[in-house]
């Protein structure tokens, strides 16, 4: 697999977690802290407020998708938010149907809201690709593949999780296309949405066994070697070869969990001349060896 894009959200396992049905009526609001995990939303009708920490209010309506791949604090709330020290209204009127605030009062929003875990070992890295905040409007697609992750989550069918570990993975792929590589946060959307730094990161993910220096790069960018360093910098974030070192990294830790291959096998296949070198290259870029790496997965 060489495709940028593909490779990430596949490396970033996503696991399922919680998947809800929401509904609220009159003066409501949901909190919450210290997640650290992805959270998307989808309206299905009606308006609310979302505010992620540190960022402005959102007003959202029908057919708005919001996807945060990593998401620390943040409320839900009607349009006029009660005031904070109010206690929460929340009523579970099936399983993964809530009701939020004054059950006397007609409903005035349908939501389908959920969280995941991305399962990756080198997942701050991937996260750190992504935009921070994607928020797609009127794209069917992204409102159909969040019921139907909510309808998995509830029914409970055989093979469930292997059914919901793909949905998220083109739920993730779905948003991150819709995102509009060239508004996003710096990252990797932002470079693919380049055309000329697209040649360079395809060939990064292509084959990590070759060649690979700002030289290189640039020569297969079509740019001078300064110009696409600043570009590149500036795009997606990072540095080039920072970047290439760190995704040969996120290889070579999945290729050792596999336990499939001796170590100058894997020091080959992301382009280190020996197990000496790579054995060096690895150990100061994730401070322990790679047979120590390996091991920590077994305890």
């Amino acid at each position: 697999m060489s495709d940028p894009l593909a490779q990430i959200v596949a490396f970033l396992k996503p696991v399922p977690s919680i998947a809800k049905l929401v509904t609220a009526g009159g003066h409501w609001l949901v909190e919450r802290q210290e997640l650290g995990s992805p959270f998307y939303c989808a309206i299905v009708e009606g308006h609310c407020l979302l505010t992620i920490s540190g960022r402005a209010p959102m007003t959202l309506g029908p057919g708005d998708f919001v996807l945060v791949p990593e998401i620390h604090s943040f409320t839900m709330s009607s349009l006029q938010p009660p005031p904070r020290a109010t206690l929460p209204q929340r009523l579970e009127t099936s399983p993964g149907v809530f009701r939020l605030g004054d059950p006397s009062l007609p409903s005035q929003i349908t939501a389908m809201v959920g969280h995941c875990v991305f399962k990756a070992n080198d997942r701050p890295l991937l996260v750190s690709l992504l935009p921070d905040v994607i928020r797609v409007t009127g794209q069917q697609r992204l409102m159909d593949l969040v019921r139907m992750i909510h309808t998995e989550t509830v029914d409970r069918l055989e093979a469930r999780e292997m059914v919901l570990t793909r949905l998220l993975e083109v739920l993730l792929i779905d948003a991150l296309r819709s995102a509009g590589g060239a508004m996003t946060s710096p990252g990797l959307l932002r470079g693919l949405s380049d055309a000329k730094l697209a040649l360079a990161l395809q060939r990064i993910h292509q084959d990590p066994s070759s060649e690979v220096t700002v030289e290189v790069l640039a020569r297969e960018a079509g740019m001078s070697r300064s110009s696409f360093f600043d570009r590149f910098r500036r795009l997606v974030g990072v540095a080039p070869m920072e970047y290439a070192t760190a995704w040969r990294m996120a290889l070579a830790k999945d290729l050792l969990l596999r336990r499939e291959a001796p170590l100058a096998h894997v020091a080959a296949q992301i382009g280190y001349s020996s197990a000496s070198a790579f054995n060096v290259a690895f150990t100061r870029h994730v401070g322990v060896t790679p047979g120590a790496f390996a091991r920590q997965d077994l305890q």
